[in-house]
């Protein structure tokens, strides 16, 4: 079982969650079996080959799809009723953003759909958009934006209702890479000042390790939880540029490599029961 270390509240809690899909020559069976604890504040990436049903559990988390066994909780509570209390925000690879918004009322339109007060709305949309570095753009459209300057615009509207959990499934994919170690460096940053969990789905291992404090690895389909690795960065250890060059960093990669490979669980990390 992938669980949370010291973790006396659960931001997702999964037990034996399966899921299949029909097709015409047969079922498909995207997950089997699967475990896993997200304490509260913690950052968890899901890292597997392409097809492992990855994005598949975290549709299960955010209630977009429902489990053929098993079941999940968000904070304790049914998957349904925390997307009722907006206690999760979700960013996918594509930003989603409407091209006539601009940049604040892309990134108020959760509180306008729950019809937050217009006082309390800009005052929350100001605020995050200067948690994400953009204040000097709210007026802008998404057209007058480059790749990684949507996505703040993305993950600022994901974070607009205070969730205690994020839920991002390749948020960073399209981007080039160094604009995509730059929102890396952001992201680490925003979780750590608002304090919330993120369960993250990534196919780069040293995105994984850079990100989390544990890389949670998954087995070709039907996608089980086969290693765990504990990242053991750390609130001590700075999510920089200097840590991209430590050798703890490297270990973290080679372990979590290895596990994708199937070799014996590396340094930090261990099998999942």
């Amino acid at each position: 079982m992938a669980e949370a270390s010291g973790a006396s509240t659960l931001a997702v809690s999964a037990r034996g969650v399966s899921k299949t899909f029909p097709s015409k020559g047969g079922e498909v069976r995207a997950l089997e079996a699967v475990d896993l604890d997200v304490a509260d504040g913690e950052f968890v990436s899901l890292i597997g080959p392409s097809g492992c049903g990855k994005s598949t559990l975290m549709r299960l988390i955010a209630d977009l799809d429902a489990p053929s066994a098993g079941t999940i909780s968000v904070f304790g509570k049914p998957v349904d009723r925390a997307r009722r209390d907006q206690d999760y925000g979700i960013a996918f690879q594509q930003a989603g953003l409407l091209p006539w918004r601009t940049v604040a009322a892309n990134i108020g339109l959760p509180l306008e759909l729950h019809r937050v007060g217009a006082t309390e709305r800009t005052a929350r949309v100001r605020e995050l958009a200067e948690l994400v570095g953009l204040s000097d753009f709210a007026d802008r459209y998404p057209d007058q934006l480059s790749g990684g300057m949507q996505q703040r615009v993305a993950i600022a509207r994901a974070l607009a209702e205070r969730p205690r959990l994020l839920l991002m499934d390749e948020p960073f994919g399209a981007l080039d890479e160094m604009t995509r170690e730059r929102m890396q460096t952001e992201l680490s940053r925003i979780a750590a000042e608002t304090g919330a969990a993120v369960v993250f789905v990534t196919h780069s291992i040293p995105e994984a390790v850079f990100l989390s404090d544990r890389v949670v690895v998954m087995s070709p389909r039907p996608g089980r939880i086969t290693t765990v690795i504990e990242t053991g960065f750390g609130t001590e250890v700075a999510r920089d540029e200097s840590l991209r060059e430590a050798p703890v960093f490297f270990d973290r990669v080679t372990a979590v490599r290895e596990a994708l490979h199937g070799a014996p669980v590396a340094p930090g990390g261990r099998e999942a029961r």
